[in-house]
């Protein structure tokens, strides 16, 4: 079912257009991702999508029952109610279906009536199907997925910090259900783990969901269409973002190729005009292909990426072979610890990432590193001709009184203005942009604003604290292109698990019980994090199992071969009753499928379906036999 579309819409300022003719449509379970580059008109799209601004030509049509919520960048909740008050809001209907429930049961228990049984009866059966019985279990799964325990539930929404506020403002949306969630970079304050689980709820989202965000991973996880809204065009692709720009990078060649096709035969046909027009036996089909020329219609050729940031990291001179080194290290402020010990020996031209949940210390780890923060406890010290870059995600190393080309030119003053000009220029600063005051830039433009001041000052040890917010797509594939040429060493921040991957040789993880490392990128930090995960999980297992048994219990303790035995029964058990619940899914979308009111005529995909329900139906009698052999088999061998 279509939930919205837009038709040739358009955003103007003045004789200026943003974009125009912008052509969409969302179905109810669509997964889309928005992207173009910063200032292409997004966030004003989403706008004017959830009806917060009207367009200024086109229409935005919407389904009668299509409820959309959305989430604005850097938008949180700003109430003095607590965290589990304003959670209880999103089931306010359920709550009040609740306390009916509640009088039509007093009244039950004194003078029951049929009117009064047959009320209750119906508002108990639309209470369990709303799940009302699983609502504050269902709150609570969604804090904890956003990092609120239940140490939380009774503060103050208006005590906590803004990025707690955006992350509750999106955990009451989930919970509201909308049937189309518009979020305008919901991963802005998230920390790795908290992305992963948000991750995974969305895609198990019951509504449409239509997403901006620079995190490529992210999206590759979580969305199936892409529109590229660039050149004040909108274009639609199928697949998720890596899907994307593979095609994009297919469909440009296309296009180029066939403009190419038509230029040649243009110039074929002109060039015959040309020599034949003036001799009288040729005119006439000189003629003829001069108005096939006219009536061509033209190729416009391709006009390719829009231009894109181009610069690289140099370094002045070459550092010696130990880089950092730490020994049994703490962190924090004030004589609060938040890491120890932490283990550094950082060498030459390593790219080594730090992760871990927020607020555990990582920002204050690399203040620390470039002194300006002071070690708790511990030894650190800098090895031979250490020239230290830093890269604050605070942005405060900028001057906000100066403008773009004195941010520069002040710091390197014997440097030619044409040479400070042309570094700014790489950094897509061009013509007025560098005498723009850095108090009117965008986030965008002050992190290349940075990224420009490291660049001119060729140090040997770049230490970046989340180097990609505030950059578009295209900004932060420049910027890695960048760090993987540079001969430096690098330390760095970032919750983008794409560029982790792509730069880092080595992952060190913060947590309170101080610093691991890692021999390898991100995804070699979670297969290690599983693995180490299940040697936990089975050791708990062992030593539950390996307990002394009372004086009262005769039954002989299980050796390591049966311990081994019963895991591998357990896990097959485990293992068919997931098989089943997805069987189950799958059975149930179809039957939903099927019972389209637009399917009901046609013929031949409704016979498709009873063909795939009959298939599923199969599956899940095998499936179902399977596991009630295997529980048999389980509980024989706890018999024995």
């Amino acid at each position: 079912m279509i939930l919205l579309q837009l038709n040739q819409v358009a955003r103007l300022f003045g004789a200026d257009v943003l974009f125009e003719n912008v052509q969409m449509e969302i179905q109810d379970h669509s997964r889309i991702a928005l992207v173009g580059r910063n200032g292409a008109g997004k966030s004003t799209l989403l706008k004017i999508i959830a009806g917060i601004e009207r367009p200024d030509a086109g229409e935005v049509i919407r389904s009668k029952n299509c409820r959309i919520a959305y989430l604005a960048q850097n938008t949180g909740l700003d109430t003095d109610e607590t965290i589990w008050n304003e959670m209880l809001k999103a089931f306010s209907k359920m709550r009040q279906m609740e306390k009916r429930m509640h009088k039509l049961e007093v009244q039950m228990a004194t003078a029951s009536t049929e009117k009064v049984l047959s009320e209750y009866d119906r508002l108990q059966h639309e209470f369990n199907e709303l799940n009302g019985y699983g609502y504050e279990s269902e709150i609570r799964s969604v804090l904890h997925g956003f990092q609120f325990d239940n140490s939380y539930y009774d503060r103050q929404i208006n005590t906590l910090s803004g990025g707690q506020k955006t992350r509750l403002a999106l955990a009451k949306m989930l919970l509201e259900k909308p049937s189309l969630l518009i979020l305008d970079e919901p991963t802005n304050h998230l920390d790795i783990d908290t992305l992963s689980w948000l991750e995974n709820y969305l895609k198990n989202y019951d509504g449409a969901l239509l997403i901006v965000s620079h995190d490529r991973y992210f999206l590759d996880q979580v969305v199936n269409e892409v529109y590229e809204l660039s050149r004040k065009k909108m274009t639609h692709y199928h697949g998720n973002y890596t899907h994307y720009t593979e095609e994009k990078e297919v469909r440009l060649a296309s296009e180029l190729k066939q403009y190419e096709k038509q230029q040649a035969t243009i110039a074929k046909m002109e060039d015959f005009v040309a020599r034949n027009m003036a001799r009288s036996s040729t005119t006439k089909r000189a003629q003829s292909r001069l108005k096939q020329l006219e009536k061509m219609e033209r190729i416009e050729r391709p006009k390719g990426d829009e231009r894109s940031a181009h610069f690289l990291f140099n370094i002045n001179r070459p550092s010696g072979n130990i880089v950092v080194q730490m020994e049994d290290g703490a962190i924090g402020y004030d004589d609060v610890i938040l890491s120890e010990p932490i283990q550094l020996d950082i060498r030459r031209q390593e790219a080594i990432a730090l992760v871990g949940p927020n607020g555990i210390g990582k920002s204050t780890l690399l203040k620390t590193i470039v002194g300006q923060l002071p070690l708790i406890k511990g030894e650190y010290r800098l090895g031979t001709n250490v020239e230290i870059g830093y890269y604050d995600q605070e942005q405060q190393n900028l001057h906000p009184t100066k403008d773009v080309l004195h941010e520069l030119w002040d710091e390197h003053p014997t440097t030619p203005e044409k040479d400070i000009r042309t570094t700014l220029g790489a950094f897509l600063f061009t013509g007025e942009d560098v005498e723009k005051p850095i108090s009117l830039l965008s986030g965008g433009e002050k992190a290349r604003l940075l990224l420009a001041k490291l660049a001119m000052q060729e140090e040997n040890f770049l230490v970046l604290d989340e180097p990609t917010n505030h950059l578009d797509l295209d900004s932060k594939e420049v910027l890695e292109n960048a760090l993987i040429q540079y001969e430096g060493t690098l330390f760095f921040v970032s919750h983008d698990r794409y560029f982790i991957n792509r730069i880092a040789t080595k992952v060190i993880e913060l947590s309170p019980e101080g610093s691991k490392l890692y021999l390898g990128n991100y995804d070699y930090y979670l297969e290690k994090k599983a693995e180490e995960e299940e040697l936990q999980r089975l050791a708990l297992e062992e030593s539950q199992l390996e307990e002394p048994k009372t004086a009262t219990d005769k039954k002989q303790p299980l050796n390591r071969e049966q311990q081994r035995e019963q895991r591998k029964k357990q896990r097959e058990v485990d293992r068919l009753e997931a098989e089943m619940e997805t069987i189950e899914t799958a059975i149930a979308s179809i039957e939903e499928e099927m019972q389209n009111p637009e399917l009901m005529n046609d013929h031949t995909k409704l016979a498709e379906l009873q063909q795939q329900l009959n298939e599923q139906q199969v599956l899940l009698d095998e499936t179902m036999t399977a596991w009630e052999t295997a529980s048999l088999e389980l509980e024989a061998f706890l018999a024995d």
